[in-house]
């Protein structure tokens, strides 16, 4: 038996109003977007107290947040995150420009990508995001 099927998937939640969004962070990373990673396992997600009983039960790997998600916002849900969860996976926060960067850093997400998503930048910042939580094989 390979360690490609020994490995679970990583659950990765991604969150937006947008069911639209939520598709194209899906369709950018795509099941195994690095050799170095297990599969990802999508936790589609539109509200937000949904976004906080998934990372409250602590099975998350990371999550991608939608900066522009209404009613509340991804950046105001990963500082709350930030704030109360102990270990808090990584965060990454969908941006509506590149100048509002400076906001994510405000909600202590581990890292900014800003729309239109660019399906190269998203991957290796969720790789490099993932990769040190994985055991090495």
């Amino acid at each position: 038996m390979s360690d490609a099927t020994t490995v679970k998937p990583l659950k990765v939640l991604v969150y937006s109003d947008d069911v639209h969004t939520r598709e194209q962070v899906i369709l950018a990373l795509g099941r195994r977007p690095h050799p170095d990673l297990p599969e990802l396992q999508y936790v589609e997600i539109a509200t937000e107290p949904v976004v906080i009983q998934n990372m409250d039960a602590g099975t998350i790997a990371l999550a991608i947040l939608d900066g522009e998600a209404v009613p509340a916002g991804g950046m105001g849900i990963a500082k709350q995150l930030k704030d109360e969860i102990a270990d808090c996976p990584p965060i990454v926060v969908l941006t509506g420009r590149p100048q509002d960067a400076w906001l994510a850093t405000w909600s202590r997400a581990d890292a900014a990508v800003p729309h239109p998503l660019d399906p190269i930048r998203l991957a290796e910042t969720v790789v490099g995001l993932l990769r040190p939580r994985v055991p090495a094989t």
